[in-house]
């Protein structure tokens, strides 16, 4: 099969390609490429599907990990450095105030007054409770946020605000999740979703190459490679996930306009999760650009049992005491995932659903990023160590790819904004339990995927509908379900100017461009060969049977921006052109009539061509045709036309 031209790229690169100009003065140099060659990155070999071999009707470009045009883009961060001195005095577990054991030989008996602080009157209220002191190390949270003022015995005060998880005894008395037996939740599983704000698909391996691979290759999460948005900005890309709506489709929420209402009648996935027994938990940081609070009016009472919202507000105006991007001497994306693990640890025997997002590091900038990297990887590893992944569906994903950084001046930059980061792991006992469903979420990486599909994912969850074949007639599809092939950015409700879907058109087989590549993917044959010339022939172009040419979507490049702060319409002003374009051609070479299908890239500025051997497929036996070296070197079986040939072998051939 043809490899897919989406490649996920892992921590290694492999040389570069060659270019050559067609108009080289060695035209029987047409072409040349090493053999490794990958367009500059490197397969990952899980790929479910190949979009142009199997002739699927969205097929996305190859994204490059390092392409020339964006490396400059990216640049090692400062270190992040939270203390000069000492821990935080207090920390959370497991929903119960702890005093660091390090300020206690420190500074001798430690005393705290805990002063819990709640959520007010809406999203922009908080308010303090009565103080408890003292408070002791062990005791149960009374409140998730609190303000802790410390004394040491030798006189050293500390005063910080935290987060953590308070138990709720009511959540708890909901439903027990293995300790029941539920016909209508057959797939049992728990649901963790964490995100950065503004990361696509390729940033995310490029800067958090520790976390990926350990994702990946240790715990086996799927990536979704051809998940594309659907709106611009952060609420047109988690509205569809949380509620399987757009925004216009919802009731009007936005400030100033007649009408508006918060928004808490909107159709939560999270309201459905709690009716049922889960324990709920929503978070981001950055209070004063929250998601459904910026344009919107928020939230009149609280919607998940556990919402982050009121640490943000507290804490905030305290940011500017401490080092960037710290609170005290924790760093505030750890505060983020610790707020995730105490959740984890607090419901461990009952059914789950979080959703934590982040923003600071990535909204308006990407490097800050690699300070995540390996405290992420250290966070899997504890929620996998801890057996809280047993029955859980894990999600790492993002919004949308950078929006307002210097990258999105790129062809390549585009694309990213469209398709984020987007990957879900599920744990060992599903896969044994429902196998099809596994193999079909493993095809769907290949495929057009949108956030509306991870809302009927959700939905599924609750009530499962069985795998089989996802119906293209329907917006959303299930991951559990097979998303058709022929699936186009119309039928999973993507605008023209989000698709990022490659245009494709057929080309006459007798077109100059087109007889260019068919001779250079010949060329390519031969160069593997090469070493075997005195067993192998060297093959001639006979006919081109078929060609296909895959370019860039005009609508995704004219885009500029929203031409309206909430995303509505579009801004098709931009003048940029496609600079590559992406052909396949069958085509058939003597002597031993072989058919092969390449997939090549032709760079438009440059009249360049280049073609991985991964992307040069046999689609006719060969049979005996390579007896020569089909022991020896059988790499070599789809390309080696021995010299000396029986009649029953061409007989096989053909």
């Amino acid at each position: 099969m043809v490899t897919a031209l989406i490649l996920v790229t892992i921590n290694m690169l492999f040389s570069s390609p060659q270019h050559v100009s067609i108009f080289s003065k060695h035209p029987d140099r047409l072409f040349h490429s090493s053999e490794n060659s990958t367009w500059n990155s490197v397969a990952f070999e899980n790929i479910s599907d190949s979009g142009l071999s199997s002739k699927q009707s969205c097929v996305h470009p190859k994204l490059i990990l390092w392409h020339p045009e964006l490396k400059s883009y990216f640049t090692e961060p400062k270190a992040l450095r939270c203390s000069e001195t000492e821990e935080n005095w207090v920390y959370t577990f497991n929903g119960t105030f702890r005093i660091s054991e390090q300020a206690v030989k420190k500074h001798g008996n430690i005393m705290c007054i805990y002063v819990p602080i709640y959520r007010g009157k809406d999203d922009f209220e908080v308010i303090r409770g009565n103080p408890i002191k003292p408070m002791r190390n062990g005791d149960r949270l009374t409140s998730d946020v609190f303000e802790a003022k410390c004394v040491g015995a030798d006189g050293a005060v500390r005063t910080n605000i935290y987060v953590g998880v308070s138990p709720d005894d009511s959540v708890r008395a909901r439903r027990r999740g293995t300790e029941e037996t539920d016909e209508h939740f057959p797939l049992d599983l728990d649901i963790f979703m964490f995100g950065f704000d503004s990361v696509s698909r390729m940033t995310w391996m490029r800067n958090l190459p520790n976390s990926y691979k350990y994702f990946v290759e240790v715990l086996g999460a799927v990536i979704l490679e051809g998940y594309n948005i659907v709106g611009d900005g952060t609420p047109q890309a988690l509205l569809p996930i949380l509620t399987g709506k757009t925004e216009q489709e919802l009731p009007e929420a936005r400030r100033g306009f007649p009408g508006a209402k918060t928004v808490d009648d909107h159709p939560w996935i999270w309201s459905t999760l709690k009716n049922v027994g889960y324990a709920t938990q929503w978070g981001e940081d950055s209070a004063s650009f929250g998601t459904f609070t910026y344009r919107m009016l928020g939230f009149q009472n609280q919607t998940v049992d556990h919402y982050m919202r009121t640490f943000y507000l507290a804490s905030e105006r305290d940011f500017q005491k401490y080092y960037p991007n710290c609170l005290g001497s924790l760093p505030r994306h750890i505060n983020m995932l610790n707020w995730i693990r105490d959740f984890a640890d607090v419901y461990v025997n009952q059914r789950k659903f979080s959703f934590v997002f982040h923003a600071e590091y990535t909204h308006n900038g990407y490097s800050d990023l690699k300070n995540a990297d390996n405290d992420l990887k250290n966070f899997l590893q504890y929620l996998h160590e801890k057996g809280h992944l047993d029955r859980a569906m894990l999600i790492l994903m993002s919004d949308h790819g950078a929006r307002f950084q210097k990258v999105r001046n790129t062809e390549q930059g585009k694309y990213e904004e469209r398709m984020p980061f987007f990957s879900v792991r599920l744990p060992t006992r599903f896969n044994d339990k429902h196998p099809d469903a596994v193999k079909n979420l493993k095809t769907n990486a290949g495929r057009l995927v949108t956030p509306f599909d991870i809302h009927e994912t959700f939905r599924d969850v609750i009530d499962f509908r069985g795998s089989g074949r996802g119906d293209v007639s329907q917006r959303g599809i299930s991951l559990f379900k097979e998303i058709p092939k022929e699936r186009t950015c119309a039928d999973a409700g993507i605008e023209p100017h989000w698709c990022a879907c490659l245009s494709w058109t057929d080309v006459k087989s007798n077109d100059g461009q087109v007889r260019q590549a068919a001779l250079a993917i010949v060329q390519k044959i031969n160069s593997i060969t090469e070493p075997e010339r005195s067993n192998c022939v060297e093959l001639r172009l006979a006919e081109v049977t078929k060609a296909v040419k895959w370019s860039a979507n005009d609508n995704l490049l004219r885009f500029r921006q929203s031409a309206d702060m909430h995303g509505r319409v579009p801004d098709l002003s931009d003048k940029m052109n496609a600079t590559e374009a992406i052909y396949q051609v069958t085509l058939r070479t003597e002597p031993g009539e072989a058919l092969y299908e390449g997939t090549i890239k032709f760079n438009v500025e440059q009249k360049r061509y280049s073609i991985s051997d991964r992307e040069i497929s046999r689609i006719n036996i060969y049979g005996r045709q390579p007896h020569c070296v089909k022991d020896r070197l059988p790499h070599l079986r789809p390309y080696c036309y021995c010299k000396i040939q029986s009649p029953i072998a061409e007989a096989v051939a053909l």
